[in-house]
């Protein structure tokens, strides 16, 4: 029987629920590898790797180009990528974090979110936001609104993605997108509907909209950052008479596992942003397993209920088996 939301939420309101990244090419964490069928055997390869060492779920980015910039280097698309490894997986949930809404109309988007929950027999994790990356609006063809636009569309194609999902036909007139008598058959296979993840830390429009329709949130920063996001997101809930407790809020850093110390100091910065070591380590999952397992109680006691990494030394996938074997069962 396929998970529902109500499952997700009833794995314990007070449990943390732990997803991981899969390679896809984005961070150019697949470039040492030549061939591009090599390149997405290795995706495969770390799907199933984590539905076998027990993850809740798998994730992965709704990007076109390589960061920190362009560089003709494999990227695979977020939605085929989806549709493929819940072929080949068959409990662990899957999940983007987070889809760029400006990318797909939102009545396409319904359709392709309700298609993969029915193919993947209800496991959809459905992650969205406004959308940032400037290169890829531009190189592909999208106007790049300004931010208060882009967070009204998300508002919008949330409440499309929603009616669609839910109603034999969805009519709407917004400020943004319009749609008639628009249908989405099949229905997603969860009831009442796949869980939503919106992503993003913007404390004055983002986190609004967090507050209005989100079964998770997904924002960064230090503890003490995230602390003051987590309190900018209850106050909005209280604005609009949303219970704050009904809300899974998660943190998606870097992890990077070693067993001793000794080699997390060899292997210095991995940040591909420039970062140096000291900040790097500071704002990640960085460390070993008991010094990573300590850094999670901090977000723990902050609220955080789920975790969604990412690996900076893919396609190893020692981080990874790490995670699972020495971590995780710290909180199970």
């Amino acid at each position: 029987m396929a998970e529902t939301r109500e499952t997700l939420r009833g794995t314990s309101p007070e449990g943390i629920v732990f997803g991981m990244f899969v390679p896809q090419g984005w961070k150019m964490e697949l470039a040492s590898i030549e061939d591009p069928a090599a390149k997405w055997a290795k995706t495969v390869e770390v799907a199933e790797a984590a539905e076998r060492l027990g993850y809740d779920s798998i994730w992965v980015y709704d990007h076109f180009h390589n960061v920190p910039r362009p560089a003709h280097e494999t990227v695979f698309e977020c939605w085929s990528t989806i549709a493929a490894i819940s072929q080949r997986t068959s409990r662990i949930r899957l999940g983007q974090m987070v889809g760029c809404n400006s990318y797909r109309n939102p009545g396409l988007l319904a359709k392709v979110t309700s298609t993969v929950d029915v193919m993947s027999g209800g496991r959809l994790e459905w992650g969205i936001g406004a959308g940032w990356y400037e290169n890829e609006y531009r190189a592909y063809g999208y106007d790049f609104p300004k931010p208060k636009d882009r967070i009204g569309m998300l508002r919008e194609s949330v409440e499309i993605v929603r009616s669609m999902w839910t109603e034999s036909e969805t009519t709407y007139k917004g400020r943004y997108y319009e749609l008639n008598r628009a249908n989405c058959d099949p229905k997603p296979l969860q009831k009442p509907m796949p869980p939503i993840w919106i992503g993003g830390g913007g404390e004055q429009l983002t986190l609004r909209v967090v507050a209005m329709y989100a079964d998770c949130s997904n924002f960064g920063g230090n503890p003490e950052e995230w602390e003051r996001k987590r309190n900018t997101l209850w106050n909005h809930c209280r604005e609009v008479g949303r219970d704050p407790s009904s809300i899974r809020m998660t943190w998606s850093p870097e992890v990077f596992i070693r067993e001793t110390e000794a080699e997390i100091e060899a292997a210095g910065s991995r940040s591909l942003w420039g970062e140096d070591v000291t900040s790097w380590r500071e704002g990640n999952l960085v460390g070993t397993p008991e010094q990573v397992s300590e850094k999670i109680e901090r977000y723990l006691a902050l609220g955080c209920r789920g975790l969604v990494p990412w690996c900076p030394d893919y396609p190893n996938l020692e981080t990874l088996e790490l995670f699972a074997t020495k971590v995780m069962p710290n909180f199970r």
